[in-house]
């Protein structure tokens, strides 16, 4: 056995390039620690407001087109209207949510 040596890296490798991974595995370990990912609970939270975020407005402007057309007996175009602008506000805000994250 020889004396004590500095470890060299495998033959073929460059050294600065492998010390380079080392430190960016390391720190890609350093922020999974420090910013854990969420747990299931809280994903499903996360699914649920989503949804509401979507049904909400939709369902607001069905009623009130459901309403309004009874009120002038016009049939169903106040319900598609509200309709197609409910569901457009609530993808819309849904998009505007999930852009936060």
């Amino acid at each position: 056995m020889t004396g004590a040596t500095d470890p060299q890296p495998p033959e073929g490798t460059d050294p600065d390039r492998l010390s380079a991974a080392a430190r960016q595995a390391a720190e890609r370990a350093r922020h999974a620690a420090a910013n854990p990912e969420p747990s299931l609970g809280a994903r499903l939270g996360q699914i649920g407001v989503l949804g509401w975020t979507v049904i909400a407005p939709t369902l607001l402007g069905l009623f009130l087109g459901r309403w309004l057309d009874r009120y002038f007996a016009s049939g169903i175009q106040f319900s598609a209207t509200l309709l197609m602008v409910g569901v457009t506000i609530g993808f819309w805000s849904a998009w505007k949510w999930m852009r936060r994250f």
